[in-house]
């Protein structure tokens, strides 16, 4: 089985859409989804996925079914620093890298900082969303592994966001979401793929053979949009600024 984590387009924040340059990105990815036999597609209720996908959709002549939790990683916390409301995994290194459980697969829900503010609650929703999914083409989690009742090359499409691309990452591999929140990054429009390993019949590994591929904007001359990218060198400009939290610092080619 081979799952497509499709992040938005360039997002228009304010108004929960895209920005011109957004649905020219959406316009080139659903090029390159037709080159794609997808089996279904599922989106995020937000108005940047669902707009995102329309046009795939469109173009495909197909429906997605869209599913509440996977809508971006939505739980918060106030910045001591700044006293600023925001998601829980955006925390500067220095911060959370300071508990050993952030690391952990499953414990890093639990660190201090997201006690009492809903963090464990929705990684249990997440967790449900994903267990869910994956039962309806007969995958269960059992401990590190999943098991396969009928393991198919089906490729299933999700237009959804980073934060909660990277809590799926991590609950199929294992790893902390923390993990890959910090230290990776899906560019608007990108794709990330991730496929099953059966070296064991009904036994399945979850591998990433595509992280955040911009092919599509590459090949057509786009510069990519770095929505959620913080400075390469310190600008004196602080990341927890709601001025400039989320805005594209520099755009690459």
């Amino acid at each position: 089985m081979r799952i497509l984590l499709i992040r938005h387009g360039e997002p228009d924040y304010s108004g929960d859409t895209l920005t011109p340059k957004g649905r020219v990105e959406a316009e080139l990815l659903s090029l390159r989804m037709t080159k794609y036999d997808i089996r279904d597609f599922y989106v995020s209720p937000l108005g940047r996925a669902q707009k995102t996908a329309e046009y795939t959709l469109r173009r495909l002549g197909r429906q997605a079914e869209t599913l509440d939790w996977l809508q971006e990683f939505r739980a918060r916390y106030v910045d001591p620093e700044t006293g600023r409301n925001t998601v829980v995994w955006d925390r500067k290194p220095r911060f959370w890298t300071q508990y050993p459980d952030s690391f952990d697969p499953d414990k890093w829900a639990d660190i201090p900082p997201f006690q009492g503010n809903g963090t464990r609650q929705v990684w249990e929703e997440t967790k449900a969303g994903i267990d869910g999914l994956m039962a309806r083409y007969g995958f269960r989690k059992a401990g590190q592994i999943w098991l396969a009742e009928k393991n198919t090359p089906d490729t299933i499409a999700l237009f959804c966001h980073f934060g909660i691309s990277m809590a799926i990452l991590g609950y199929l591999t294992e790893v902390s979401p923390m993990v890959y929140w910090h230290h990776m990054l899906t560019l608007p429009s990108s794709l990330t793929e991730v496929v099953t390993e059966e070296r064991v019949q009904g036994e399945v590994n979850f591998r990433i053979t595509k992280l955040g591929d911009a092919t599509h904007l590459e090949m057509n001359g786009e510069p990519r949009s770095t929505h959620g990218l913080f400075p390469e060198c310190y600008t004196g400009v602080d990341s927890t600024d709601p001025q400039v939290n989320g805005m594209p610092f520099r755009i690459e080619s």
